[in-house]
């Protein structure tokens, strides 16, 4: 039977209101690729992480510009050479102790210290260190959080209460002074486990130390996230197809952390550098004349009122690196997940 046109009402000819998709997640993305493309459209932390690798590339590129541009080693020491500059023969460092300004050009770029040493130079080793320690820092962090909140929080009862207690006595030392504590007396005395025998002033010290402090600190979260993911349906349907602990841990569970683990590591690669710095300025951490950000500090700031450069180079290079991984940790952790609470206190 047909319908009479005049009997329409405007209501039935109109289209169905369509529901709006702005900000709803494309069909058919991932959680990794909705991530990048959340992350993508972060200018600030990609930016950010664009400048952490420009200050990685530069750290890399450290034996090229000592050897073809400033001429001279981290350790080489000019304290009685001359230099032009400004069409003027000037010391390396004067007769009264003070060394030379930024020249702006291949030798002494930046400076001498007050061993006449190039302070350019020095600041590129001092990188390759600093991050070094703090990369390999946070990976030694990450593999025993991981295991120790994985087991922690998928035992429970007697296993669980030993290891958070152990963690507890962890967390209530500032990280600084436990790694003081530590630092001073692996320097003194080396390491000695076995037949692996560490010396003191190895950079495996530092590393160990700062991996060791900031356990706690990605364990207990990990151990948490355990304790509720172990109690879902997808692990009850694993242990039910006769699928054992480890397979559980490692298979089920791990993945389901991916997310975490990967913003802590950001975040931890910061802070450890940042640690490695403060204990390197203490006398606990890099030992001279190995260079890095932290004793390259500590020697400029005997130096501040008449050199001032030596202490604000390092200080600055320290200040970008620590902040470019701080917001490019924050941009990946809003990407993961908008409405995580993610944060390294201590």
């Amino acid at each position: 039977m047909a319908t009479d046109p005049a009997s329409v009402t405007p209501a039935e000819v109109a289209p169905a209101p369509v529901p709006p998709t702005e900000g709803r997640p494309a069909a058919g993305l991932g959680p990794w690729r909705l991530g990048l493309r959340r992350l993508r459209r972060n200018r600030v932390a990609i930016a950010f992480g664009l400048l952490f690798l420009l200050l990685v590339g530069a750290a890399l590129a450290a034996p090229l510009w000592a050897k073809h541009v400033a001429h001279t080693t981290p350790f080489e020491n000019h304290l009685s050479d001359t230099i032009e500059r400004d069409g003027e023969t000037v010391n390396v460092v004067s007769f009264d102790g003070v060394p030379i300004g930024p020249t702006w050009r291949g030798e002494f770029f930046l400076g001498a210290d007050p061993n006449g040493r190039d302070i350019m130079v020095r600041l590129l080793y001092g990188a390759r260190n600093s991050l070094m320690i703090g990369v390999a820092a946070a990976l030694v962090t990450t593999i025993l959080s991981i295991v120790l909140g994985l087991i922690a929080g998928y035992f429970r009862g007697w296993v669980d209460a030993v290891l958070s207690r152990v963690f507890d006595v962890m967390w209530s030392f500032p990280v600084i002074i436990l790694g003081v504590a530590l630092g001073v007396s692996l320097q003194l005395g080396g390491l000695k486990v076995g037949p692996l025998e560490v010396s003191g002033d190895s950079l495996l010290i530092p590393i160990l130390i700062i991996g060791l402090v900031y356990v706690p600190y990605m364990a207990r979260p990990l151990r948490g996230q355990v304790l509720s993911l172990r109690e879902k349906e997808f692990v009850e349907a694993a242990r039910a197809q006769g699928a054992g602990p480890l397979r559980v841990m490692f298979v089920e569970i791990l993945p389901n952390l991916a997310s975490t683990i990967l913003v802590f590591a950001t975040l931890l690669v910061a802070n450890a550098v940042l640690l490695e710095a403060a204990l390197s300025f203490l006398g606990a951490g890099v030992r001279p004349p190995e260079p890095s950000w932290g004793n390259m500090i500590r020697e400029g700031v005997e130096r501040v009122a008449t050199a001032p450069h030596v202490a604000i180079v390092p200080g600055a290079m320290l200040t970008l690196t620590v902040l470019a991984l701080n917001v490019f940790g924050d941009g990946i952790r809003d990407a993961l997940d908008p409405r995580a609470k993610v944060r390294m206190e201590h």
